[in-house]
């Protein structure tokens, strides 16, 4: 069921059903979360079962301003309100001690929490609206099946999930890929997942390195082998490599490419295509905010095309580009 997100009408029905424990898919300005109220543990499980998703695997919660996050948390790390200070309500994730009894749901069942304030109107006229009737907080995994191609329209929600759902509309995702998480629960600030917020800006905040994560990292999501996968399956390929399959993919007589190719397939590369080729081609942007922003939307239009086989060429090494190469390693882990 498709609700304006514009329409303040529409903001208090879906509050209204946050409130009473069900479902409500939202806009943030990374991707559309599948949100419950994050206090209830029984409303969290409705989380996990409509995604298919492991209840250990934790969830995060959004909240609608620094202050909204406190009751979430036993400890307030300076680590963290350096950060929250600089970058919300935008597309980062803390990861902060748990309180007692709170939110055991939402966090998977661990002593740490992830929050994160996003910077989409639609999300925040949300929670200031669930706020004002008494809930804490939402939890919001991305609003798919668990680790498939995370929705960056509404109508992806709908596409994954059914239409039985509310879905707030708030048209396109600006970023395009999932939030950037830190962990700042063990008196350092660990670098969990990238995002579009790079490690230098991080860093810069902070005024020191960020460590990588380790062996006693709490779990976060989006971190298993295997996400953000499309239906196809996707290899990932250094320019040269790319450049030398694509070739020989023109060598072969347009006619017969259909007989002899052992799956249908599809390119999103910066390289161009031979004219002739027997493949579906996007280009992939030379600038990394507009790869975030495309990325989801392109396999999710291969997948739609049926195609089998999905060839990407590796993106640019920079730091910009952590978030795009992080999604599509993910993408291609078996």
């Amino acid at each position: 069921m498709l609700l304006d997100g514009n329409d303040p009408g529409a903001i208090a029905e879906a509050a209204d059903a946050i409130a009473a424990g069900e479902l409500v898919a939202f806009p943030t300005e990374t991707v559309y979360g599948l949100g419950a109220r994050a206090d209830d543990d029984a409303s969290v499980a409705r989380i996990f079962a409509a995604k298919g998703r492991p209840k250990n695997h934790p969830l995060i919660v959004h909240v609608a301003d620094a202050s909204a996050a406190r009751p979430f948390c036993a400890d307030w790390p300076d680590l963290a309100q350096k950060l929250v200070t600089a970058f919300w309500p935008g597309p980062l994730t803390v990861i902060v001690p748990r309180a007692d009894g709170v939110a055991a749901a939402s966090a998977g069942g661990q002593a740490s929490i992830g929050l994160r304030c996003p910077s989409h109107p639609v999300a925040l006229a949300l929670l200031r609206d669930v706020a004002a009737r008494g809930v804490l907080g939402i939890a919001a995994p991305s609003a798919n099946r668990f680790g498939r191609l995370s929705p960056t329209r509404a109508a992806h929600v709908v596409a994954e999930l059914g239409t039985g759902l509310r879905v707030l509309d708030g048209g396109d995702c600006d970023v395009g890929i999932e939030s950037t998480i830190v962990d700042c629960s063990r008196g350092l600030a660990v670098l969990l997942r990238p995002g579009s917020l790079t490690r230098g800006a991080i860093e810069a905040v902070l005024g020191q390195s960020l460590a990588d994560r380790d062996a006693d990292a709490p779990r976060a999501s989006g971190m298993l082998a295997s996400h953000y996968a499309p239906r196809a399956r996707v290899r990932l390929m250094a320019p040269g490599m790319l450049q030398s399959a694509l070739q020989r993919l023109a060598d072969v007589p347009t006619d017969a490419t259909a007989q002899k190719s052992a799956v249908p397939l599809a390119v999103y590369s910066r390289l161009p295509v031979p004219s002739g080729s027997a493949v579906a081609h996007q280009v992939m942007p030379s600038r990394a905010d507009l790869a975030a922003h495309e990325l989801f939307n392109v396999l999710r239009r291969f997948d739609d095309l049926g195609v089998q086989l999905i060839w990407v060429e590796e993106p640019p090494t920079g730091p910009d580009w952590d978030g795009v190469r992080d999604r599509l390693w993910r993408a291609c882990a078996d």
